[in-house]
């Protein structure tokens, strides 16, 4: 027979937590191993009754969705937390926030649903902030892209380069003028695999229209979480709106 750790099995699991946190300013440049390390500081830090994985090795057990890549700053990442006792909610998001350095943020938590987490999420909006582009040079490049079935890109990834179409993800895209040297784009995705970020859709902008990008892109995602008919993403925290009246992902804020 294997051989079992010494001492009693962890505490099991008697809450569920699904937090919603902010990743700002000069922290967007952290990877996502980063970020669930600082986490995981941050939760021994507050004194967070965390449930444990069992064996030799016992892990706290997180479950984080969707993580922005690195170097977009968001509004809308999520993680879930296991408990070994119940805490009051408004208590844990004040004691993560001590703990957390500015930048890391803690909006909300909220007790889990019966759905999983997974099936409430499958769409992101972006707003990207695109300095030196005028919105007349970014409303010609998304016309164009819009009016394409299909718009392949490349990405170089850890296995190599990988081409995929990037224009099947795109729900809707917006522009606006922030002024005469700098555009907006608010743009709609649908989660695909691969993942379609936001320098891909830029990317097939450059592609079908030649847009021209002379200053790094600004990303920031706005909200993550189910498609909505009317093309509003719906807060997975709050994912009834009829009941609970809260949407994140409206084009027209």
């Amino acid at each position: 027979m294997p051989r079992r750790p010494d001492g009693p099995p962890p505490p099991p699991v008697v809450a569920r937590v699904r937090v919603r946190f902010a990743k700002r300013g000069r922290l967007r440049f952290l990877s996502h191993r980063d970020v669930a390390r600082t986490f995981e500081r941050a939760l021994r830090r507050a004194d967070v009754p965390m449930a444990y994985s069992a064996g030799f090795s016992p892990h706290p057990r997180i479950s984080w969705l969707g993580a922005a890549p690195t170097g977009a700053a968001s509004e809308a990442e999520y993680v879930e937390l296991a408990l070994a006792e119940h805490r009051d909610l408004t208590a844990l998001r004040e004691a993560l926030n001590a703990a957390l350095p500015s930048g890391l943020d803690v909006l909300a938590c909220a007790p889990v649903t019966s759905t999983p987490l997974a099936e409430l999420v499958d769409a992101s909006r972006w707003r990207v902030r695109l300095p030196g582009v005028t919105v007349g040079e970014l409303t010609a490049a998304t016309d164009a892209l819009l009016a394409r079935d299909r718009v392949e890109v490349d990405r170089v990834t850890k296995d190599g380069r990988r081409r995929f179409d990037a224009r099947q993800a795109v729900v809707s895209m917006v522009c606006r003028a922030e002024n005469d040297t700098c555009a907006i784009l608010d743009v709609v995705v649908r989660h695909t695999t691969p993942a379609v970020r936001p320098d891909d859709v830029l990317t097939a902008l450059c592609v079908v229209a030649a847009l021209r990008l002379p200053v790094p892109p600004e990303p920031i995602r706005l909200g993550q979480g189910r498609l909505l008919e009317d093309g509003t993403v719906a807060d997975p925290l709050m994912p009834d709106r009829d009941e609970a009246g809260r949407l994140v992902g409206r084009l027209d804020e």
